[in-house]
């Protein structure tokens, strides 16, 4: 919540190339054994979903309702699980919601076939609602889905940047709304130490980084199940790959 903070490929440069400079005190070890292509997407993904679960305070036997199962959903469920929730996962395509059931997810809805709000509200409503949805119809569903006392959490951030919340409502029902944004560098090395114990799963494809444009293109347009990470060879700083040259993880 810095106001002076400076990220990555916003206020300074980064990001998409062989090379990247950070702050040593805020960069976090990749546990030793840990795969990096998981944990490309752990230091984006896993961490703001992590993050967002502390946030919604989900303790055991809560009913969580994800909206949106793609890169940031499919961390969601897991935490949510792992915090001692009963998940129900939301989504407007099938595939993505039968991955919501391999992770975990106990109920399913599709946006797309079913009333969302009717279905969860049928289960006693949510204790949460975590919207990481690109929509402001999603989060607005997230909201009418809650219980009474219940929590909506916004993650996502969609280019349509506002909702209608009524105010009668969330008064009368002491409903509360909060922002979650990424976490902390002890969220981080969380997410990672949970990781390395085999109790996330990270979703995920591998692919060349000459692939940018057209990847961006698939990302954007949901054509992938969750994240993109790219794979590319570092070279020594004459551009002669180094002996025994290795490969770095970037993510989408």
């Amino acid at each position: 919540l810095c106001l002076e903070q400076k990220n990555m490929g916003y206020s300074i440069d980064g990001g998409f190339g062989e090379y990247a400079t950070a702050y040593a005190r805020y960069v976090v070890a990749v546990p030793e054994g840990m795969d990096p292509f998981d944990a490309a997407p752990l230091t984006c993904a896993g961490v703001t979903t992590y993050k967002a679960v502390k946030v919604a305070g989900t303790r055991s036997s809560d009913l969580v309702a994800v909206f949106g199962v793609g890169g940031l959903g499919h961390m969601a469920i897991q935490y949510a699980k792992i915090a001692g929730g009963r998940v129900i996962a939301v989504d407007l395509v099938d595939e993505k919601l039968e991955l919501a059931r391999e992770l975990g997810a106990e109920f399913t809805v599709n946006a797309a076939k079913e009333d969302v709000v009717e279905v969860i509200q049928k289960l006693g409503g949510a204790d949460q609602a975590i919207s990481t949805a690109v929509s402001p119809k999603a989060f607005e569903q997230a909201y009418r889905s809650l219980r009474r006392g219940g929590t909506l959490v916004f993650v996502g951030l969609p280019k349509d940047n506002y909702i209608q919340l009524p105010i009668f409502e969330t008064v009368l029902n002491g409903i509360t709304v909060v922002g979650s944004i990424v976490g902390t560098r002890v969220d981080l090395r969380e997410v990672f130490d949970l990781h390395a114990a085999g109790l996330t799963k990270v979703i995920r494809e591998t692919r060349e980084l000459e692939t940018i444009n057209e990847s961006m293109e698939d990302a954007l347009a949901g054509n992938v199940p969750a994240r993109i990470v790219f794979e590319l060879l570092v070279a020594s700083r004459s551009g002669a790959p180094l002996e025994g040259a290795f490969h770095l993880p970037l993510r989408v």
